[in-house]
């Protein structure tokens, strides 16, 4: 039997490893409803993702199909996918849509959702019953935790020797929206109690919720308690298949209170209270539609938490982000949503705002702009870096770059110093951005999108620097193979360049007086 995929962490480093090898998932997740039907799979899904170059496709399975009658469970539509993601030579991340989707309760079995008063709700203050299942409900954490073992011991039977399926996210965007807390009977007999003693000792405080943790009581004992019914739900399916498991988060965002984003998600706040309650769960996974990339990846890449983004922008950002989030963060994973529109006629695209503005994500994060040749590009450079990008994780010789408001950036490294400057913005075009690796004091591979670059010597060095060569070319893995070598117009008079295209060169500079 083949090793499972697991995550290896070495220092502040984490590596996913798939039969043995490192791995970075270059992905797009499939929208909510795509598979649930294996025809429309086939027939409109698959064929607009072989052009995009992805590794992975990440994709629902639901407890409402799972196990449409108690005890009863159909997995014809999990073996099927696994199936064709297998014809496609692509792994997919599944993601279990069950107690909770988005702050709902949703994609329950009718069964559950008919049975209302055994899976009772969470309420909002006035008694008033919401769409979502309460996480102090037992008997539905219950519930879910035996649909998702059942799952992971499907899981195990068909796919443990091949791992098509590599990792499984927990539920969907948890958090209980339009109120900081659920108010039910259950909730508020918990919320009057002492902050249990182990939460107290993490947090160098003892009390109730609200002498604990103030103005923010409300948010930490959802977190708390959705941390603690995911851990249930998780520790039962890895009891079956031990798979690596992950959470994601919709994002703290305007106006910056809970409810208006799913109070008690895994966002960076309370990320701490997530580790302390749900210690299975591997990772914390960002949602990122928010403009603010780069500030949402070092949010979420604190305490070691390794960089995971199942969920990315629809727009032509996302052909750069990738370079970032790998270069900078060592991003295991680059997922932007809806993936099947994004090679396919523009009349087949269509955004209903009413989603957006119920979901708060601003529309020109999904809107696609001319995304998918980009992404393609991006994603298939990247694809033939693999090699060279796992040699170079994590060694402080590889970082990335990101235009935001900046004219650019100076990024420093052995021998040299290095004056990034992005080309101007244009309409329909991707912005600025890649990622550098220095293979030794004097060679350096530039991969990106849209900037110029300058070697320049260290500060107070009375020097000049010269290209020894500068190439164009592509990698197999870790091999580079030459393209032209650019010189006079193209590199002596013209400098470093990658234009609106990804492109990668490689540099080979000296110092001299």
């Amino acid at each position: 039997m083949k090793t499972l995929p697991y995550l290896h962490k070495t220092g502040n480093l984490t590596t996913l490893y798939v039969d043995e090898a490192p791995y970075v998932a270059l992905a797009g997740e499939i929208h909510n409803s795509s598979s649930s039907n294996l025809t429309y799979m086939r027939d409109k899904v698959w064929p607009q993702l072989r052009g995009l170059h992805l590794n992975t496709v990440i994709a629902p399975v639901f407890w409402e199909l799972v196990e449409p009658a108690p005890g009863e469970f159909d997995f014809t539509l999990v073996t099927g996918l696994i199936e064709q993601a297998r014809v496609e030579n692509v792994r997919l991340v599944l993601l279990w849509f069950g107690l909770w989707k988005n702050g709902l309760s949703t994609y329950v079995p009718g069964w559950v959702k008919k049975d209302y008063t055994t899976y009772f709700k969470a309420r909002f203050a006035g008694n008033t019953a919401s769409e979502s299942i309460s996480p102090f409900c037992e008997a539905a954490v219950q519930a879910d935790a035996n649909a998702f073992q059942q799952l992971m011991y499907h899981l195990k039977k068909i796919d443990e020797n091949q791992h098509t399926v590599i990792m499984v996210q927990v539920e969907n965007e948890i958090g209980f929206l339009d109120s900081e807390r659920d108010f039910s009977e259950a909730a508020n007999q918990e919320f009057i109690k002492l902050v249990p003693a182990n939460i107290a000792e993490a947090f160098g405080k003892t009390g109730t919720w609200s002498d604990v943790f103030g103005e923010d009581a409300s948010e930490y004992f959802m977190a708390y308690h959705y941390a603690t019914a995911v851990e249930l739900i998780t520790k039962a399916g890895t009891e079956a298949y031990a798979l690596p498991m992950f959470v994601n988060a919709w994002l703290e965002q305007f106006p910056e209170r809970a409810g208006s984003y799913p109070s008690g998600g895994p966002i960076a706040k309370v990320m701490k209270m997530w580790q302390l309650a749900a210690p299975t769960i591997c990772l914390y996974a960002p949602d990122i539609y928010l403009p603010s990339f780069k500030e949402i990846c070092e949010e979420y890449t604190q305490d070691g938490n390794p960089l995971f983004i199942p969920e990315a922008r629809r727009d032509l950002v996302s052909a750069t982000n990738v370079f970032y989030a790998i270069g900078k963060h060592n991003a295991l994973c680059f997922s932007p949503f809806g993936i099947e529109d994004f090679l396919a006629d523009p009349q087949d695209e269509a955004v209903d705002l009413s989603i957006l503005t119920a979901l708060n994500i601003e529309q020109s994060g999904f809107i696609l702009n001319g995304t998918g040749p980009y992404l393609a590009q991006s994603y298939k450079l990247l694809s033939s870096m693999m090699g060279i990008i796992h040699r170079y994780r994590g060694t402080g010789k590889m970082t990335g770059f990101l235009q935001s408001r900046d004219k650019g950036c100076l990024l420093a490294f052995t021998k040299y110093d290095l004056k990034i400057t992005y080309l101007p913005a244009e309409e329909g075009k991707p912005i600025g951005g890649g990622l550098i690796i220095e293979t030794s004091e004097n060679e350096f591979i530039l991969a990106g999108i849209g900037f110029s670059a300058d070697f320049l010597p260290k500060r107070g060095e009375q020097l000049q620097v010269g290209y020894v060569r500068i190439e164009e070319g592509s990698f197999d893995q870790e091999a580079w193979t030459r393209g032209r070598v650019l010189n006079g117009d193209e590199g002596a008079y013209g400098g470093i360049k990658i234009g609106r295209n990804p492109h990668a060169l490689c540099v080979e500079v000296y110092k001299y007086f």
